[in-house]
C-alpha cells in the first residue's frame, strides 16, 4: 500500500514550469486519494489557459509512477475553486516575502 507521505514527497519534486516552487507548496494540489495501487490527484493550475497544463500533469504522473507498488496514476485538473496566491504554503510565503 502506498502511503501519503511518499506521495507528498514525490509531488514536492514537481515544479510549476513558470514559478520555481513545487506544486504542493504552491497550493496546486487540492486532493490526494489513495486506493491500493492507484493514486488519484485533483489539482489545478495558476491560470486556466496555461499552455503547459498537459506537461505538468504528465510530470505528476511520471513522478508518482516511480513509487514502488503504484500501478496507475490519475490526474484530474479542476478549476473550482480557482487558484490564488493565498494557497501558497506559509513557509514559501515567508521565503517570497509575502
Amino acid at each position: 500500500m502506498v502511503d501519503i507521505d511518499t506521495v507528498r514527497s514525490k509531488l514536492r519534486e514537481c515544479y510549476d514550469p513558470e514559478i520555481p516552487i513545487n506544486i504542493l507548496d504552491l497550493g496546486l494540489v487540492y486532493d490526494i486519494q489513495l486506493q491500493e495501487d492507484v493514486i488519484h490527484i485533483q489539482m489545478t493550475l495558476t491560470a486556466p489557459h496555461c499552455p503547459l497544463a498537459g506537461v505538468l500533469a504528465e510530470e505528476v504522473k511520471r513522478k508518482l509512477s516511480e513509487i514502488e507498488g503504484v500501478k496507475k496514476v490519475e490526474v484530474e485538473l479542476v478549476w473550482d475553486p480557482p487558484w490564488t496566491p493565498d494557497r501558497i504554503s506559509d513557509e514559501v510565503k515567508k521565503t517570497l516575502g509575502f
